[in-house]
């Protein structure tokens, strides 16, 4: 839009001077004014834009704005003159010297825009070419008329200078934008273009103006001057006209950061001929007019056909160094191709190949010289020709479009290609192709990248494959799950089409310890094979690591012949394994979960398969439990039982942290004297309704996790403290009483877990209390494989002064042998002995065997559960020296501990048998087998005289002290 504005003024100025204007006083003032205002819009305008930007361009543009200052102060004063004062214009006024200063400051801005040479023969040639434009000119316009205008002036040298400083300014100007280049280093290209063109025209019409036949008859406002508003208004545009930007080609790196040599265009080749040229046709102007040759134009062009020859024999030795050059840089990129492990190919648009590198001997294994002449596509696997062929149209589109969009931008970089190449021995190779435009066709690079297409499968197939059996891994069974999932129709009957069977190998754990690792990694592939051979083609067998496998079975199969496939699987593991001639056997758990149809927008293929591998997971574990060697079904009620689990477990953290537990104390009474000998500390959990309650599930999960080992920290810390604090209170009218020991029971497992050593040491310590007054009571021995750290445990405690005891004798597990090795000093029957002392012959005769062991052991017996009279009486008889239960004192809080503690002693029923009898029970007799001093052969207890029991860890029946459910505060 401004472009055709700017045209359409000029164009309506021209056709206003051409009419005449209308008048001769609007014809002056358009003349004068119009041009000083024309040119007073170019300085403006070049003046604004030198002032905006920045770089080497700035004081050219400020040179060209002074410089159309000085035309519109001509003009202007010209003007005052004609219209103002109604005079002609004097001879030798401003406007003169205004109009001669608008040359050399142009000259200058151009001289600041050109580019300069880069070496000397560059500037030699510059300056020929100068000459030769410049010198033509001059001699074609002394022949015109300043031949003529210098004969009129001869009189007056001031007026002869003036007068041929015009046309010699104008000259040198015409001169320099014709010889020089313009780059437009600030990306403005076109802006200069436009300013050398508003120039041109500028100093073309400078140049009619000089003749004497056109100045004599010049008046203002004639059709000359619109040539000037022209060259005023293109300059006035030029800074502003639309950027275009040539693609800046980049330097090849086998140029080494040499300078590019600069091309020269068919203008510039051209231009000293034109020169010559226009030098000819002035002397001819001369010659056929019948004038004498003029000394100076003699001497003008012989100076001009000087420099011709010597600017041809230049441009002679520039094409020979041209033409080194260009074999020099032809014969290394030809070694480039040639040596480059890369198989260089060009193909025509028909894809016939015409050039094929030496390289392809080496890669492809064919000669060259048989693929020249051939079809690219013949070389190309059957099966990648289709995709080759639209990964190249593709290319071509979107270089088409690019171009289309903008012709001057750069190319598009090259496109990658991989196909597969038939090699000369009959292979397929595995290519990597770029591929680019070469003139009509296409050039390719292309590289052999086999090796890594199949370590690039290699690694993806190790990805998803177990190492060691080679079956799927835990990712792959993973992806295989969820697209089973997600092709599943919601009309496939619920619990068919999917399941998923998680199995363990039980007892490999102890083939691993026994016979190696080594033998274990071979016993594991053999159970895959067995496994992979046990299940159809379409099922997927997986290792999830260590002895944990998977299946998947997928298909129109019922639950019942997937429990069928799962019994099967089972039994396959179970058979013998011969490694190294040694017989192995382990046992499989199984667990199943079938997959139910999901229906709805929700139905997530991912959601879905992660939730059906953990109810496989849960049903594997819970054969696990339940005896190993199983196949189990899962049901919702496992989940629910793990969220219940989990939500105890929570809730536990929750009353460890916020202090929902408290403890209760029970004592222990001796049954010769009825003294207090100890007392047991025991958790209870205080309810939201303010009842101490000792719930079975809560107490089991105080056994498992973080919880647990908080729960033991907390136990051990409060129990000791309340045990320091009774310690600094004598008993009430006693002060001289001793204290009594506190005893803490602790499940085998949870002695043996990291810290809680530590957390004994740190409450002993911090509370001050002796480790003589502690008690620590083992329920529940765990399995034999825990034997030695137990016993190292134990130790470590007893070095503190603390005594152990083993607690709940009589039921669960745990070994007499483990029981002979282990440092303990007392030993408490377990309540499920004790319950039907009263009416049970055999549980008698257990119950006496099992005191007469401790006693033979040197350890102090107790038994704990002790409710009824009958059974405390039956003890004494046994020769139980300590119980505890409801028949002496229920669980009390610390106040009434105190008060039971300040009495000392509770009622001792009297014995069935005689006194003798039982003080023959009572009595520390001299054993062999015990632990006895060396000086008097009595059995001496850890700890003096008065030996304690402690409590038991799990729920029993719901009576007992650790099985009712809700204990009133008092």
């Amino acid at each position: 839009m401004p472009g055709a504005a700017l045209a359409l003024l000029c164009l309506a100025y021209t056709l206003g001077a051409a009419l005449g204007w209308g008048s001769r006083q609007l014809a002056v003032f358009m003349g004068d004014f119009g041009l000083a205002a024309a040119a007073l819009a170019a300085a403006l305008s070049c003046l604004a834009y030198g002032c905006t930007v920045g770089g080497h361009a700035r004081p050219a543009w400020l040179l060209f704005g002074l410089s159309s200052l000085m035309v519109a102060f001509g003009n202007g004063t010209w003007g005052w003159y004609e219209l103002v004062e109604r005079t002609p214009l004097p001879q030798n006024s401003l406007a003169e010297y205004a109009f001669l200063l608008f040359a050399p400051l142009a000259i200058t801005g151009v001289l600041v825009l050109a580019q300069r040479p880069r070496t000397a023969a560059g500037w030699l040639c510059l300056l020929l070419d100068g000459w030769l434009v410049a010198g033509s000119l001059f001699t074609l316009s002394w022949s015109l008329a300043l031949g003529r205008t210098a004969a009129g002036e001869a009189g007056s040298p001031l007026r002869l200078a003036l007068n041929l400083a015009y046309p010699v300014l104008d000259i040198l100007l015409v001169s320099l934008v014709v010889g020089l280049r313009f780059g437009g280093r600030d990306g403005n290209r076109a802006a200069v273009h436009t300013a050398m063109v508003g120039l041109a025209v500028t100093v073309l019409c400078d140049a009619l103006f000089t003749s004497p036949e056109l100045r004599g008859s010049y008046h203002s406002g004639e059709l000359l001057d619109a040539g000037w508003f022209a060259g005023s208004l293109l300059l006035a545009w030029a800074p502003w006209s639309p950027r275009w930007r040539r693609p800046q080609l980049r330097e090849h790196p086998a140029l080494g950061g040499l300078p590019r040599r600069r091309v020269a265009t068919t203008f510039s080749a051209l231009t000293p001929y034109a020169a010559a040229a226009v030098c000819t046709a002035g002397i001819l102007y001369n010659a056929l007019g019948g004038r004498s040759l003029d000394r100076v134009v003699a001497s003008a062009a012989c100076t001009v056909g000087l420099a011709l020859i010597l600017r041809q024999g230049i441009m002679l030795l520039d094409n020979l160094s041209l033409a080194q050059e260009l074999a020099h840089k032809e014969a290394h990129f030809r070694s480039l191709v040639q040596g480059s492990s890369d198989v260089i190919m060009i193909a025509g648009a028909n894809g016939v190949l015409s050039y094929v590198s030496p390289a392809a001997l080496g890669v492809y294994g064919r000669d060259p010289e048989e693929l020249v002449g051939g079809n690219l596509l013949d070389l190309i696997h059957p099966e990648d020709i289709d995709r080759v062929l639209l990964e190249v149209r593709r290319f071509l589109a979107r270089g088409r479009l690019a171009a289309h969009r903008d012709p001057g931008a750069e190319p598009l970089p090259a496109a990658r290609v991989e196909c597969r190449i038939s090699s000369g021995d009959g292979e397929w190779l595995h290519v990597e192709s770029t591929v680019d435009r070469y003139r009509d066709g296409l050039i390719l690079n292309s590289r052999d990248v086999t090796e890594r297409v199949m370590l690039q499968a290699q690694l993806q197939h190790n990805a998803f494959h177990d190492p060691l059996t080679d079956l799927p891994n835990r990712a792959l069974f993973t992806q295989r799950l969820r697209g089973a999932l997600a092709a599943r129709s919601p009309q496939d009957e619920a619990g068919a089409g999917v399941a998923v069977l998680f199995l363990d190998l039980d007892g490999f754990k102890a083939v691993n310890d026994t016979a190696g690792h080594q033998v274990g990694d071979e016993l594991l592939v053999q159970a895959a094979r067995r496994l992979q051979g046990a299940v159809r083609c379409g099922d997927t067998v997986a290792r999830f690591g260590g002895d944990e496998f998977a299946a998947l079975v997928c298909g129109p199969l019922g639950r019942l012949q997937v429990q069928e496939l799962a019994e099967r699987l089972r039994t396959a593991l179970s058979e013998p394994y011969w490694i190294g001639g040694t017989e192995l056997s382990v046992a499989a758990s199984i667990g199943i979960a079938f997959g139910t149809p999901e229906r709805g927008p929700a139905a997530d293929p991912r959601a879905a398969a992660d939730e059906l591998m953990r109810n496989a997971d849960l049903a594997m574990y819970r054969a696990k439990s339940e005896g190993k060697g199983r196949v189990m079904l899962y049901t919702p009620a496992m989940r629910a039982d793990l969220e219940r689990r989990t939500e105890l477990d929570e809730r536990l953290r929750a009353a460890v942290r916020e202090g929902g537990f408290t403890l209760l104390h029970q004592p222990v009474v001796d049954l010769a004297t009825g003294v207090v000998t100890a007392v047991e500390a025991q958790a209870r959990w205080r309810s939201s309704q303010g009842l101490l309650l000792t719930p079975a599930e809560f107490l089991r999960s105080t056994e498992h996790g973080d919880a647990a080992a908080r729960f033991s920290r907390w136990l051990i810390r409060e129990a000791v403290t309340a045990a320091a604090l009774r310690r600094g209170l004598p008993a009430r009218g006693r002060p001289g009483t001793p204290p009594v020991p506190v005893s803490i029971r602790l499940s085998a497992e949870r002695l043996c877990s990291p810290g809680l050593y530590e957390a004994v040491v740190a409450a002993l310590r911090d509370s001050g209390l002796p480790g003589g007054q502690l008690i620590v009571e083992v329920a529940r021995m765990g399995p034999d494989e825990l034997a030695d750290e137990l016993g190292r445990r134990l130790a470590a405690l007893r070095r503190l002064g603390v005594s152990t005891a083993l607690a709940g004798f009589g039921a669960g597990n745990g070994s007499l042998g483990s029981l002979a090795r282990l440092p303990f000093d007392g030993l408490k029957l377990d309540r499920a002995l004790v319950q039907d002392l009263g009416e049970s012959a055999l549980g008698r005769t257990l119950a006496g065997h099992a005191l007469r062991l401790g006693r033979d052991l040197g350890l102090v017996t107790g038994a704990e559960g002790v409710d009824l009279p009958r059974q405390v009486a039956v003890l004494q008889e046994l020769g139980c020296r300590q119980v505890q239960g409801s028949a002496f004192s229920a669980p009390l809080d610390e106040t009434r501990l105190r008060r039971a503690l300040a009495r000392r002693a509770f009622p001792v029923p009297r014995p069935l048998g005689s006194l003798a009898a039982r003080r023959g029970y009572l009595a520390a007799d001299t054993r062999t087998s015990g632990r006895g001093e060396p000086g008097g052969g009595r059995v001496v207890p850890h700890h003096n005289g008065s030996d304690l029991p402690e409590h038991r860890a799990v729920a029993g029946p719901g009576g007992g002290p650790h099985g009712e459910t809700v204990v009133p505060p008092a």
